[in-house]
């Protein structure tokens, strides 16, 4: 058996097992909370037989969609972190470095703070990080070519002066200051099928123009120089990647607040175990932070129901702890 199938066994075999684990978590993910809902009656409820009312509107119309926004965002975030690190080749790069995320919570915050009413929070939070994506990307051109440290340097830039000026929001607009901090801090429980509509359709679509280029990232992580002598056009192909990744974290944070360290330590994870091949990397990261966000939600709502933990919270105390792990181990190797 030569090297390219054991290749692809190793990535079906990895592929096979994050799905069948996704599967399972889901299934009980949809039991738990304020109130249990046993396994039978979700079992019945997809082959179509009758069910508790009762039941039924709380699977498909509150965890069913709470569900699969985790799945996505925690995946669209992981895969958004990949091409980030693979693009700077610094294993600390992630989904919120360039600033998207200030502009998404300013806009939010705005929103918030002027009562324009919950519907328009996502709308606000996803026009301002579409604001901070085009002033960051015509910052990073110069004379004529894409620069990925004026990229850096304007993304870390504005998101200073943004969360600045979030602060100065949140202290002057003093009774609005827990609802915009409850959003800051990350939720899913306002999660409705309208905002899956948008969310599931540009992740897919950005999963799969990320997935066709895995050889482009394999050798871009390498070296910039071998890349365009094989044909790879660096800084449009850059640019495009860039923007996919903005474009994932946008999403992300106008309707879910800030997730900190998904897209972080989850490629890390990854890496360790299937190594560095992008063919792999991608579909594992993407896999392994659903998992990992759908787990947290989980625990989230239902570890002081009917109290509900903000899951930015949670993925900031789960995360931190386990990307400091890693980092003391790879000093040790």
């Amino acid at each position: 058996m030569n090297t390219s199938q054991t290749s692809l066994q190793k990535t079906v075999s990895i592929i096979i097992f994050l799905s069948i684990a996704l599967l399972g978590i889901a299934l009980l993910s949809i039991t738990q909370g304020a109130v249990n809902i046993p396994l039978k009656n979700i079992l019945d409820l997809l082959l179509n037989k009758e069910i508790d009312e009762h039941y039924k509107i709380i699977i498909l119309q509150l965890r069913l969609p709470r569900i699969l926004m985790a799945i996505f965002v925690g995946g669209g975030l992981s895969i958004s972190g990949v091409i980030l690190q693979a693009l700077l080749r610094n294993p600390l790069a992630e989904p919120y470095i360039l600033g998207i995320s200030s502009g998404g919570t300013l806009g939010a915050v705005i929103a918030i703070s002027l009562g324009f009413g919950l519907m328009s929070v996502p709308l606000m939070a996803f026009l301002g990080a579409l604001l901070v994506i085009v002033v960051v990307f015509i910052s990073a051109e110069y004379q004529g070519k894409f620069e990925s440290n004026r990229l850096l340097l304007t993304g870390i830039m504005i998101g200073a002066l943004l969360n600045s000026l979030v602060l100065l929001i949140m202290v002057l607009k003093n009774k609005e200051t827990k609802e915009a901090f409850l959003w800051l801090i990350g939720n899913l429980s306002s999660t409705n099928v309208q905002e899956l509509y948008i969310v599931i359709p540009i992740v897919t679509l950005t999963f799969i123009l990320i997935f066709g280029k895995a050889k482009s990232y394999n050798l871009i992580s390498i070296d910039e120089e071998t890349a365009e002598s094989l044909g790879i056009e660096v800084d449009k192909f850059k640019k495009f990647s860039y923007l996919l990744a903005s474009l994932i974290t946008a999403v992300a944070v106008s309707f879910n607040g800030i997730i900190g360290f998904v897209g972080l330590v989850i490629p890390h994870l990854v890496r360790i175990t299937t190594g560095a091949d992008h063919k792999i990397l991608i579909p594992a990261s993407f896999l392994l932070g659903s998992i990992f966000l759908l787990i947290i939600d989980t625990i989230a709502r239902t570890i002081a129901a009917p109290i509900e933990i903000p899951i930015g919270a949670l993925t900031a105390i789960i995360g931190a702890p386990i990307f400091l792990i890693l980092l003391l181990r790879k000093q040790k190797l």
